[in-house]
């Protein structure tokens, strides 16, 4: 399966703001964003103007990067956005939050949402009790995803779910770290999604 291989900060670079791809990195000095807050390559400082189209372009592509996804998946999914009933931009970014790689990173059982898809992928989660190893698997209310009891002599969980209990968990997730598992109660809204992006640029994008 085709996949980004590069340097992620480039990623953040490119897009002018901090997309945190790294987890807790992200929130220290080391961030390049704050290093070089500039788009990288040998143009990467000069200024240019951008055209309406770009706009909406670097929409497109933070919101693909903030979640990891490649350009003919993502254009899969905004097609399921448009059928469904609602207002497309909103339906895109629900279903991209109801990937299981974004849940489990939700719930804090990844620190970042890379981490949360190799660990899916690894096969350390249940979803309603059979293994699930596919991250764009979409959940649903009432599914429940569960830490294999094996992966939990891993030191990585330990410590993820250390820091998951000082993590404030969407209200649209339930969480119990004692039963190590979370829940989808329902679909996220808009207002439950804290994503920096206009995902009406990006309708506005494939509307063209």
């Amino acid at each position: 399966m085709a996949r980004y291989t590069e340097a992620i900060c480039r990623l953040c670079r490119r897009e002018g703001e901090k997309l945190y791809l790294k987890g807790d990195r992200c929130y220290t000095p080391k961030c390049s964003v704050g290093r070089r807050g500039y788009a990288p390559g040998q143009h990467g400082q000069d200024r240019k103007k951008i055209s309406e189209y770009g706009i909406q372009l670097r929409e497109k592509q933070k919101l693909r990067r903030i979640y990891g996804i490649l350009e003919r998946q993502f254009s899969g999914y905004f097609s399921l956005a448009e059928r469904k009933k609602g207002i497309t931009g909103e339906n895109l970014l629900q279903i991209l939050e109801s990937r299981l790689d974004n849940v489990v990173y939700r719930l804090g059982f990844g620190a970042s949402r890379k981490e949360a898809r190799q660990l899916v992928r690894h096969g350390h989660f249940l979803v309603n009790g059979k293994k699930v190893n596919i991250p764009s698997f979409l959940l649903k209310p009432g599914d429940l995803v569960t830490i294999k009891d094996g992966s939990m002599d891993s030191l990585k969980f330990k410590e993820n779910l250390e820091d998951a209990a000082g993590r404030t968990v969407p209200e649209w997730l339930e969480l119990d770290l004692a039963s190590h598992h979370g829940k989808v109660k329902v679909l996220p809204t808009r207002e439950q999604i804290d994503i920096p992006v206009q995902e009406h640029l990006i309708v506005e994008l494939y509307s063209r």
